[in-house]
């Protein structure tokens, strides 16, 4: 097999969905899944929609237009607002996309009266986190405009908390998310089929009993694909959290020094912190880099401790044992590794459904 390669269990990403899936829905609530940190993989996609999500959600018009060859009947959400020079890729591919903008609606409103279709939009309201969003001040405003433009179906709100600055849900928060969407229907005389409340940010809110209301929709990712929520990264209870592992070789080995000599100055990506001496240790070298993952990001075997990393190496002090050249290891990943190691070309994509085995047929160390 190769190296490094991403080791992916669906079967694992299929039970953290339908597992998602039964209980929300007991709750009213039903999941688009956010495969954007896969990079649009097609197979996982599959496991996601037998799962039994609603729909799937990319931020790129690219990965949306390859789902769509590969998922062809599957509701495509675009996530992140279209881009003005794309918006006529955004009507044909997506069926729906999340708006904040109305200069991009008027633009998207041509472009689905030329194609000669309707596209649906999501109205995202600002709720706090800062990233995206309409004011709830101008949400009335908005939405007159939006119901003039021909093309445009408005298929309700939605609010995005968590991913700039760690503001999570709260009843207040979806409480004024939901009067906003009936002050809406009754302004205008619509009903809004969906409001969609956020992301996996929202788990813990709404698994420790939080106020549904009108909340029916949930954009979620990272619980699905790591079993965690983004706010504390705290494991989901009955979900995988190693369904992805990155697999790395070692390409040197031996003692060495731990305090580095000669005129110190930046290292590759910058200062280099935490310089101490700590005496001879075994250090391994891997063919592995931040080209290829957020180093930052990844859970090492117990006892192993990362010393740095270089656009194509890994530097790793074992903890005593004598791991040898040609060796394997191992790594769990966080929501930004996954993303990083899931775009780099060079770095394999294996999918499995049973245990995960090196290439001598033993099973990994950290990966069970």
């Amino acid at each position: 097999m190769s190296s490094p390669r991403l080791v992916i269990r669906l079967d694992r990403l299929g039970h953290n969905a339908r597992s998602l899936v039964e209980r929300l829905a007991a709750r009213g609530i039903s999941i688009t899944a956010v495969t954007k940190a896969t990079l649009g993989s097609a197979p996982i996609a599959s496991v996601l929609v037998a799962a039994g999500v609603a729909g799937l959600g990319e931020s790129r018009i690219e990965t949306i237009e390859a789902l769509r060859q590969s998922n062809g009947s599957v509701p495509l959400t675009l996530i992140r607002s279209p881009l003005p020079s794309q918006v006529e890729r955004v009507v044909a591919a997506a069926n729906c996309s999340l708006n904040s903008e109305p200069a991009v609606l008027a633009l998207l409103s041509a472009a689905a009266v030329d194609q000669g279709c309707r596209h649906g939009v999501l109205l995202m309201v600002e709720l706090g986190d800062l990233r995206e969003g309409i004011m709830p001040r101008q949400l009335d405003g908005i939405t007159a405009e939006l119901l003039q433009l021909p093309g445009l179906d408005l298929l309700g709100l939605g609010t995005n908390l968590g991913c700039q600055n760690g503001i999570g849900p709260s009843d207040a928060s979806m409480g004024q998310l939901c009067e906003l969407a009936r002050g809406l229907e009754l302004a205008f005389g619509i009903a809004l089929p969906m409001v969609s409340g956020g992301n996996s940010a929202n788990l813990p809110w709404l698994l420790e009993g939080g106020r549904v209301d009108r909340i029916n929709n949930l954009r979620l990712g990272e619980a699905i694909l790591l079993g965690r929520e983004p706010l504390g990264r705290r494991p989901i209870q009955g979900l995988f959290t190693n369904a992805f592992q990155l697999v790395g070789e070692v390409i040197e080995a031996g003692p060495k020094p731990t305090l580095a000599w000669g005129c110190a100055g930046e290292g590759a990506f910058g200062p280099v912190a935490g310089r101490r001496d700590r005496g001879e240790r075994w250090r391994v070298l891997l063919a592995l880099g931040l080209q290829d993952v957020d180093a930052t990001g990844l859970s090492l075997p117990a006892g192993m401790e990362l010393l740095g990393a270089s656009s194509d190496h890994l530097v790793l002090d074992t903890g005593g044992e004598m791991v040898a050249v040609g060796a394997e290891i191992s790594f769990g990943l966080n929501y930004s590794a996954l993303l990083r190691a899931m775009t780099s070309p060079f770095v394999a994509k294996t999918m499995l459904a049973g245990p995960v085995l090196s290439r001598s047929g033993a099973q990994l160390k950290g990966f069970s």
